[in-house]
C-alpha cells in the first residue's frame, strides 16, 4: 500500500473515532445545554413547572416543554425570549416549534442574530450536540 493511501486510511479512521467520541457524549451535553436553556426563561415553561424538578432532573425528558403553557405566555414575552423558546420548542417538536417561530417572526437562522451571548450559546450546543428528542 502507498503512503498516501495508509495516510488516507489513517485520516479516515481519526475522522471515525472523532465523531464516535462526540456522539458517545452528546446526549449528556445535549442535556446540560438544555438544562442552561430552560434555566435562562421560565421554569413555568417546563416538565413540572418547579425550579426543583429544574435542578434534580437527570434528563431532557423530565424537562420537556409544556406546550399548552408556551402557547399562551409566548405572546406576552419579550421579542428575544420569544424568539429562544420557539427555537428551543423546535429541538423538541420541528412542526410545533416550526410553526412558534414562525409566529414570533423567524423566518431563518439570520433571525437569531439579535439573542444575547448566553442565549446563542445554548442554541449553538444544542444544535452541535443534537441526537433526537
Amino acid at each position: 500500500m502507498s503512503t498516501m493511501n495508509t495516510l488516507n486510511n489513517q485520516a479516515m479512521l481519526e475522522q471515525i473515532a472523532r465523531n464516535d467520541r462526540h456522539f458517545a457524549q452528546a446526549p449528556d451535553a445535549f442535556f446540560r445545554a438544555w438544562k442552561r436553556g430552560v434555566r435562562l426563561l421560565s421554569p413555568a415553561l417546563f416538565g413540572l413547572g418547579t425550579q426543583a424538578q429544574i435542578d434534580q432532573a437527570q434528563d431532557k425528558w423530565e424537562l420537556c416543554p409544556n406546550l399548552e403553557t408556551i402557547d399562551q405566555a409566548i405572546d406576552v414575552m419579550s421579542s428575544g425570549e420569544r424568539v429562544f423558546l420557539a427555537t428551543l420548542v423546535s429541538f423538541y417538536n420541528a412542526e410545533i416549534g416550526g410553526a412558534l417561530l414562525k409566529r414570533v417572526g423567524v423566518h431563518g437562522l439570520s433571525d437569531l442574530g439579535g439573542l444575547d451571548l448566553d442565549r446563542r450559546e445554548v442554541i449553538a450546543d444544542l444544535i452541535l450536540y443534537y441526537t433526537g428528542w
